[in-house]
């Protein structure tokens, strides 16, 4: 088996820098490929979190790169192959990857980003004499205009992969960027990266890619649609023949409830009884009543309108009607932040909230609780959910894209069968959470009935074993 050399191109990279799955992503796939003769560096932006945690192997400078000096460092950190770009105009700042400390994006976004993708470029078609890939993996818009690169640049560019994680996020800019972006005027038009009048960083993904792929076979076939395409539909059913989904799997190393570090007893589907205590300290822990009989939900997400935690709310009474309490660890909009507080005054004892995101309080809501709540209007993949199936906390989700690729129906030919890992329910509303809510509640009552469902999910092979094959055998097809 012959060794493929890939650039992988992506704005965060876990545990360097992290703002949701894209992150874990583009830290994980990499060691599960290497087993599949692939062989993956990682460019990402040189934020100072990324330059704080690498251990630096070497540095080559690139010169003026929009208007400011850049250098190219080598490093690994985690067990991960980076090219950091390292470019103080463009990254050395407070705040996070795209937006400043007042929430605000910045505003020279399409150059932070643009600027790695060239960067990219340039070592994809040897500008970097130290190495050159067989192919490069770009990672949503902000990697978008990589493909658009090669593309102009011509003969002798190797072959691109684009990853859309989340279609919503077009990566729009204003046209008048286009010269100085590096792309010819020409590639403003509606088959280039030209998207409703303004420049579209995702778009010129799409567009000049060799091959698109998504994170779950659910969401390549949703994405064709116009209810699911954000306006690329159009060009995704054009372009049906280079698309594909692969799902997203998990860091089955760190996230691995025998061996959890954050948890207050670990334990696993032989070791059963010590799963009760994380309930009871997790209770503790958000002022929740101790109570092993009552149903345990929580959510750990983004808050936001796309994860449906608006139906959420409007679902409370049912929920609390079923003798049943809700953790929620999460941030976003402020009226759903706001909401969840409420509620939480309102329900001391039964609604628990922590606004923002803890890494160990998610391993400790995973363990502790009974269900997990993914009422998303749409979702790419979801990482939540596999970590529950890993956890044994039953997933209860919409049926779209990959939360139906992932989640097994207790149905009664599932339940029959035995195989059932989850509750699912259909076109996300609050009507139908709340039907989902309360058929989880009754299984939940059947204690062999939702052992069994527990023991089905824990037993889901949630790793990146299966998805790294997938991806080295594009791989490998592109370059034959």
């Amino acid at each position: 088996m012959s060794l493929v050399q890939v650039l992988s191109v992506a704005s965060e990279v876990f545990p360097l820098v992290k703002t949701g799955g894209l992150a874990d992503v583009v830290g994980a796939l990499p060691a599960a490929l290497a087993a599949e003769g692939v062989r993956v560096r990682t460019l990402v932006p040189g934020y100072p979190a990324v330059l704080a945690g690498i251990a630096v192997s070497a540095r080559h400078a690139l010169g003026p790169v929009f208007g400011g000096p850049a250098t190219l460092v080598t490093g690994t950190a985690a067990g991960l192959d980076l090219l950091v770009l390292d470019a103080p105009h463009l990254y050395a700042r407070d705040g996070g990857p795209y937006a400043g400390p007042d929430g605000r994006d910045w505003p020279d976004n399409a150059f932070r980003f643009a600027a790695l993708a060239l960067v990219a470029a340039d070592i994809a078609t040897g500008g970097w004499a130290d190495w050159r890939p067989d192919l490069v993996h770009a990672h949503d818009w902000q990697a978008g205009l990589l493909p658009a690169y090669l593309h102009y640049r011509g003969a002798g560019s190797p072959p691109s992969v684009m990853t859309v994680h989340n279609l919503a996020f077009a990566g729009k800019f204003q046209p008048e960027l286009i010269r100085l972006l590096g792309l010819p005027d020409a590639a403003m038009q509606p088959d280039g990266v030209e998207f409703f009048g303004a420049l579209s960083m995702l778009k010129a993904g799409l567009r000049f890619a060799d091959r698109i792929t998504t994170v779950s076979p659910g969401y390549a076939a949703e994405i064709v649609t116009a209810e699911f395409g954000m306006g690329f539909d159009g060009l995704l059913r054009a372009r049906g023949a280079a698309l594909c989904g692969i799902l997203n799997g998990i860091d089955t190393a760190e996230w691995n409830p025998a061996t959890d570090r954050y948890l207050e007893a670990p334990f696993s589907a032989g070791l059963w009884q010590a799963r009760a205590r994380n309930k009871a300290a997790l209770q503790v822990l958000l002022g929740l009543a101790v109570d092993a009989e009552a149903p345990l939900f929580c959510v750990v997400s983004r808050l936001s309108w796309q994860k449906g935690l608006d139906l959420l709310l409007a679902a409370l009474p049912e929920l609390l009607a079923q003798g049943a309490q809700l953790a929620v660890l999460g941030a976003g909009e402020n009226v759903l932040e706001a909401g969840f507080r409420a509620q939480a005054l309102a329900h001391p004892g039964r609604i628990g909230c922590v606004i923002g995101y803890n890494e160990a309080l998610a391993h400790q809501m995973q363990a502790g609780a009974d269900a997990l709540l993914v009422p998303s209007r749409f979702e790419p993949c979801g990482l939540t959910q596999l970590y529950a199936l890993r956890y044994g906390a039953i997933p209860v989700v919409a049926r779209v894209g990959g939360l139906g690729d992932t989640v097994i129906d207790a149905n009664p030919m599932a339940l029959g069968a035995g195989v059932a890992t989850g509750v699912q329910f259909a076109a996300p509303s609050t009507v139908l959470l709340e039907g989902a809510i309360a058929r989880a509640v009754v299984l939940y009552r059947d204690r062999p009935v939702w052992r069994r469902m527990q023991i089905n999910a824990m037993a889901s092979d949630v790793s990146w074993r299966g998805p790294a094959r997938s991806y080295a055998g594009l791989y490998r097809a592109m370059l034959a």
